[in-house]
């Protein structure tokens, strides 16, 4: 615009300058016309220099004056970036790195403002457009500011589920990881046991519980369905994980104690409390036998974990064999008149368990395998073949037939499990020949029958839902004696059976091979 003025104002100039000089000119011309033509001619001559260099000096003039416009509308040009949220403009800012800068340092100042919380700045929706404009003005402080007050943080926790019930809202996921594996913690076994196997015989299966026994963790779930998500959330719902894992552990239940009094037993405080003897040994290891002390304090606090952890373990024991004695019948001795040739020695098969827990209790176990270490050596003995009905052969049959050992012998809940528990045809067989010494009903064999096979072994068949034999019964092997039930201490249909030898306990699986 200054340029266009700059050439009207010389052109007026020009134009004032040339009619000055025109009527000069006319005035000189009546003062002279008696000049010789000479005079006339120079006179033209001299005003068309004239105007030539008034010309010239105009066009020199409006070309700086242009110059000098453009120059001066130049050094005015301003560069900016337009800053819109999606569609909506903000403002003009001088530096589109500022605007870069502040989208990825906003959202951490978020964070640090909040320390405890996860926050959350959604920048996605903010760009900029460049523009070069005349005298164009921009806001850097003003366009932040309003950016500050429009992008409005969000708080986020991650909610644990369980059962698509949520339990619990914490901070983020790492929180809801550390929870979740605090729970697992006492219920995983810290070492992975290659290799080593536990042995099991008559002199230590006493001290040895299948529940604690060193194994080899298979697999580790939970029994629910526990879920996590991140989700908005208001951080005042926000709970502290210690706090978390000890209410999703216990249920929020308080303790339960309870203190003996006179004439007080397991049983009787079981009855009393609605509770099983199980779970009071459970509870309270340190009773032994039954045996309570007045003012004794029982725990009978009843846990209900949120959620509980599955776990798939495998066990490795190496039990003994029992060697078979091969006899040479003599018929010069009486039937249980034994006369050693040569001594046995007893093999060694290493067992494989699978053992299934729920937050550290032994649910079940199955027998996976037997694999043979040693092979027992026979004993060689004269036996009298002298008859005398009852007596055994010293080598025992299943007493079920398509037998599965649904709990093993050793240590259960710091109480020793004497048998094997054995699913599988519901008819009870003799294990060897022998004599029925006893039958009857006890609260923890339920309807029992003892078997005595006169040479030093007895077995025991426990839970029958129905005894067949009778007391001085004489008995062969793989005679039916009762029927297979529930009665007692049970917890299902099996049979509960024992082999004693000359009054001490004997693993069965010593004597019984798959």
């Amino acid at each position: 615009m200054t340029g266009f003025r700059g050439i009207r104002w010389v052109k007026a100039l020009f134009k004032g300058l040339t009619t000055k000089r025109e009527s000069l000119t006319e005035l000189n011309s009546d003062k002279q016309k008696s000049s010789t033509m000479t005079t006339t001619t120079l006179t033209a001559i001299n005003q068309h220099k004239w105007r030539l260099l008034y010309g010239a000096s105009a066009l020199t003039l409006v070309g700086a004056i242009v110059l000098s416009g453009n120059q001066y509308v130049a050094s005015n040009m301003v560069e900016g970036y337009h800053v819109k949220l999606y569609d909506q403009e903000i403002g003009v800012v001088s530096s589109q790195q500022l605007i870069e800068e502040y989208k990825s340092s906003r959202p951490l100042e978020i964070q640090e403002q909040n320390p405890d919380v996860h926050m959350e700045l959604n920048t996605d929706g903010v760009s900029t457009e460049p523009e070069v404009a005349y005298m164009l003005e921009t806001d850097d402080a003003g366009v932040i500011a309003k950016l500050n007050e429009l992008l409005v943080p969000q708080a986020l926790g991650v909610e644990l589920r369980v059962d698509e019930k949520v339990v619990a809202v914490v901070k983020d996921q790492a929180a809801a990881d550390q929870i979740l594996q605090q729970i697992r913690d006492p219920f995983t076994p810290k070492e992975k046991v290659t290799g080593k196997v536990n042995a099991l015989s008559a002199a230590n299966a006493g001290m040895t519980d299948i529940g604690s026994a060193p194994s080899e963790l298979e697999k580790v779930d939970f029994v629910e369905k526990v879920e996590t998500e991140e989700v908005p959330i208001d951080p005042d719902v926000l709970e502290d994980p210690k706090a978390v894992v000890k209410r999703l552990q216990t249920g929020g239940m308080q303790p339960t104690k309870y203190k003996v009094v006179e004439g007080d037993c397991v049983s009787c405080i079981a009855q009393k409390f609605g509770t099983s003897t199980k779970f009071i040994h459970e509870n309270n290891p340190g009773i032994e036998d039954d045996k309570l002390k007045i003012g004794q304090e029982i725990d009978l606090t009843v846990l209900k974990p949120v959620i509980s952890v599955k776990t798939l373990e495998r066990v490795v024991q190496n039990h003994e064999i029992q060697f078979d004695t091969e006899y040479i019948q003599d018929d010069s001795l009486r039937v249980g008149i034994i006369q050693p040739v040569s001594a046995g020695k007893n093999g060694m098969k290493k067992v494989t368990i699978q053992v299934t827990k729920v937050n550290g209790q032994l649910l079940s176990e199955e027998l996976v395998s037997e694999d043979l270490i040693e092979a027992p050596v026979v004993a060689k003995a004269r036996r009298g073949t002298k008859v005398v009905l009852g007596e055994g052969t010293g080598k025992f049959s299943w007493p079920v037939i398509s037998p599965n050992i649904s709990s093993t012998f050793g240590q259960r809940w710091g109480r020793l499990h004497k048998g094997i528990d054995i699913t599988g045809n519901k008819n009870i067989q003799s294990a060897d020949n022998g004599k029925v010494v006893e039958t009857g009903y006890k609260s923890d064999y339920g309807n029992y029958i003892i078997i005595d096979h006169m040479n030093g072994y007895e077995t025991l068949y426990g839970h029958l839902s129905k005894i067949i034999s009778s007391k001085g019964d004489i008995v062969e092997k793989g005679e039916k004696i009762g029927v297979m039930g529930s009665t007692g201490d049970s917890t299902g249909v099996h049979l509960h059976f024992e082999i004693h030898k000359k009054g001490s306990l004997e693993n069965p699986l010593k004597y019984l091979s798959r």
